[in-house]
């Protein structure tokens, strides 16, 4: 089993392999807050990183990361750090990549949700 380090995504507690990006921590925690009924379940490798936990795809597409300059809400697109669409605030630094980010223990991670509620 792999190490679990905890951080938190606006505001809630996330507990996740060491290992895991930010975006994929996200994405975990969007599809747990509204899964799908009778969506399937993604299993992660039984190997490597992503080793113990699972994931519920979601409905509602995919995890918000932040919103456009017009407003619209944007989330994850090319996973490498090209598109900049997964941009979060990362312990007080904005406009990081959450596709390139390391799940670090203790971290406080913000998307355009929690910056439209506060």
């Amino acid at each position: 089993m792999p190490d679990l380090i905890s951080l938190s995504i606006d505001g809630q507690t996330v507990t996740v392999p060491a290992g895991t990006t930010v975006v994929a921590a996200i994405a975990c925690v969007a599809a747990a807050a509204a899964p799908a009924a009778g969506a399937p379940t993604a299993a992660a490798p039984s190997t490597g990183a992503g080793a113990g936990w699972s994931a519920t795809t979601s409905a509602t597409g995919p995890a918000v990361t932040r919103r456009s300059v017009s407003g619209a809400l944007r989330g994850p697109l090319c996973g490498m750090g090209v598109c900049h669409e997964c941009r979060v605030t990362i312990d007080g630094r904005a406009h990081q990549l959450a596709c390139q980010a390391l799940c670090t223990p203790g971290m406080q991670v913000r998307t355009a949700l929690a910056e439209n509620a506060a």
